[in-house]
C-alpha cells in the first residue's frame, strides 16, 4: 500500500506539475483562472463556477479597497428574526453513498453519517429548523438509530453547519467538536445557536469511534478554523478514502486586524497543506458540505439507479482529489491577484 501510495504521489506530482507551469509563468487573475479551468474539465463544473465566476469590475475595485466587514461570510451572522423556510424547498430525501458513509442533508447543504462499530459520526449538522427532519429523521429512514450518536464534527462556525449540533447534543448527548478558533466564531455571533463548548480540534487530529478513525486537519481560511476531514469508508467492502474540504467560498469571515488578502493566502496555504495530507493518506474521492461543490446534485441520482458492478461516483481516484483541492488553491491565487490589479 505504501509503494502504492508513494507511485500515486509521483504521477499526481507530475500531472499537477505540467499544468501549473502556466500560471508560474503568468502570475495574474487570468491565468490563474485559465488553469483552474483546465484542471476541473467535467468533473468539478459546479466546484469551478463557485470560486472562480468571472471577474466583475465592481467586485475588483472592491477587492483592492481591502474591505473588511467584521461578517462577510455565509451564515456568519444569522438575522435577528427569520421565518423558517416552507419544507418543499429544502428537504431532500436521505441517501447510502459507500456501506458506513450516508447523505443526511438538505438540497443544498450536506451533512453526513458515519457509521461504525461503536456508533455514529455526524459531520455537519445544518440548520437548527431542519436538523430533525434530515438528519434525525434522515437516519430513521435509512434504517440507523439517531440515539447511536456520539459525535458531531461542525466543519466551521457557520450558522448553515453548527445550527443543529445543539439539538443534537441536547438529545442525544453527542460531544460536539469544532476547532478553537470556531468555537470562538461562534460564541460572538449572538443570533446562532449555541452548542455548549465541548471538544476541540487540533491539527491532525485523530477521532476513533469503535472500528473507524477520521483524520481532522485545521484548514483556516473560510473561516479561522476551517476543518477538513479524511474518512475512511467502503464501498461493497472494498476500501475508499474521501477528503472532505471543510470550506470552500471566498466569503471570508474577515477580522478587523486582517485584510482580505490575509485570507486568500491563509486558504492557498491550507488547501496546499490538505492536499499533501490527502495524497500521502490515498484519498481517491470528495465530498462537501454544499451539494453544488462536490457534484452531489448529480452524483446522488446516479447512486440510486446504480446497478451491482457500476462504479461508485463519488469515488475519482487521487489524481483528481489532487485536482480538487488544486482548483480551491488556484481560484484563491485568482482572487488576490485580482485584488491586487494583476
Amino acid at each position: 500500500m505504501k509503494s502504492f501510495r508513494l507511485l500515486m504521489g509521483v504521477l499526481v506530482g507530475c500531472a499537477l506539475a505540467s499544468v501549473l507551469a502556466g500560471a508560474q509563468s503568468a502570475d495574474t487573475s487570468a491565468a490563474h483562472r485559465a488553469v483552474a479551468r483546465n484542471l476541473a474539465g467535467k468533473e468539478f463544473p459546479e466546484l469551478l463556477a463557485s470560486v472562480c465566476p468571472e471577474p466583475r469590475p465592481q467586485q475588483a475595485a472592491a477587492g483592492r479597497a481591502g474591505a473588511a466587514g467584521a461578517a462577510a461570510g455565509r451564515g456568519a451572522a444569522a438575522p435577528a428574526a427569520r421565518q423558517v423556510p416552507a419544507r418543499d424547498t429544502w428537504h431532500r430525501e436521505p441517501a447510502k453513498v459507500f456501506d458506513n458513509l450516508y447523505f443526511v442533508g438538505q438540497t443544498e447543504y450536506s451533512a453526513w453519517a458515519v457509521t461504525t462499530s461503536d456508533g455514529i459520526i455526524i459531520i455537519d449538522t445544518i440548520f437548527d429548523y431542519s436538523v430533525e427532519d434530515e438528519v434525525v429523521g434522515g437516519l430513521k429512514t435509512l434504517g440507523l438509530n439517531p440515539s447511536q450518536i456520539k459525535y458531531v464534527i461542525v466543519s466551521h462556525g457557520h450558522f448553515d453547519h453548527s445550527g443543529g449540533a445543539r439539538f443534537l447534543q441536547d438529545t442525544y448527548k453527542a460531544r460536539v467538536l469544532m476547532s478553537e478558533a470556531d468555537w470562538n466564531l461562534l460564541a460572538r455571533n449572538p443570533n446562532a445557536v449555541q452548542p455548549r463548548r465541548d471538544m476541540v480540534v487540533t491539527d491532525g487530529m485523530k477521532l476513533t469511534l469503535g472500528d473507524t478513525t477520521l483524520t481532522l486537519y485545521l484548514t483556516p481560511g473560510h473561516t479561522p478554523g476551517t476543518i477538513s476531514t479524511l474518512i475512511p469508508v467502503k464501498d461493497n467492502g472494498r476500501p475508499h478514502l474521501m477528503a472532505e474540504w471543510g470550506g470552500t467560498g471566498f466569503n471570508f469571515t474577515i477580522t478587523p486586524d486582517k485584510q482580505r488578502d490575509y485570507w486568500y493566502k491563509t486558504y492557498m496555504e491550507s488547501a496546499q497543506r490538505f492536499r499533501e495530507a490527502a495524497r500521502q493518506a490515498g484519498a481517491d474521492g470528495v465530498i462537501a458540505n454544499h451539494t453544488n461543490l462536490d457534484g452531489s446534485k448529480r452524483k446522488l441520482p446516479v447512486l440510486a439507479a446504480r446497478k451491482p458492478g457500476d462504479p461508485n461516483p463519488y469515488v475519482m481516484g487521487t489524481e483528481a482529489v489532487m485536482r480538487y483541492l488544486t482548483i480551491a488553491e488556484e481560484c484563491a491565487k485568482a482572487g488576490l491577484a485580482e485584488m491586487e490589479g494583476r
